[in-house]
């Protein structure tokens, strides 16, 4: 693996990497051995996903903002589109949709946006045991 050239981790990086399902450090795509089960530790840069005991509460907190911000334009669309006829089966047919795919649909992401976010939050320490070709340049920030 020689040749390693790690970016800095802009947020902007960080949550591009989080919504492709992917390590927050290293961009690696193997951190899900199912479509809901996330490994413990990035199989290409050993970074630890899950840094707290906690953390599954900010990935679904996280979950929870996406559901309801897409569940309000949903019902806000619905509405506006249906304003004429005043029935309410359509709106609230496609709300249930929203509300009962959104967090199955997203859960693999939030875990790794959140880790994205815990990152930017909390740099890296000795204790999360990263491999150090992939430890990554300071962001330069232009103030």
């Amino acid at each position: 693996m020689e040749g390693i050239d790690p970016k800095p981790l802009t947020n902007r990086r960080l949550l591009s990497r989080g919504l492709r399902r992917r390590c927050p450090l290293c961009a690696g795509g193997d951190v899900f051995e199912s479509f809901f089960q996330v490994r413990d530790r990035c199989p290409r840069c050993n970074f630890p996903i899950r840094r707290d005991e906690g953390h599954w509460i900010g990935a679904m907190g996280i979950n929870m903002i996406v559901t309801l911000t897409l569940l309000f334009f949903t019902m806000l669309v619905s509405f506006l589109l249906t304003i004429d006829d005043r029935r309410a089966v359509p709106i609230l047919i496609a709300c249930f949709a929203v509300g009962g795919l959104t967090p199955i649909l997203f859960f693999g992401p939030s875990q790794t946006v959140w880790s994205g976010i815990d990152l930017a939050m909390r740099p890296l320490e000795p204790s999360d045991d990263v491999d150090p070709r992939w430890i990554p340049p300071p962001v330069k920030r232009s103030w």
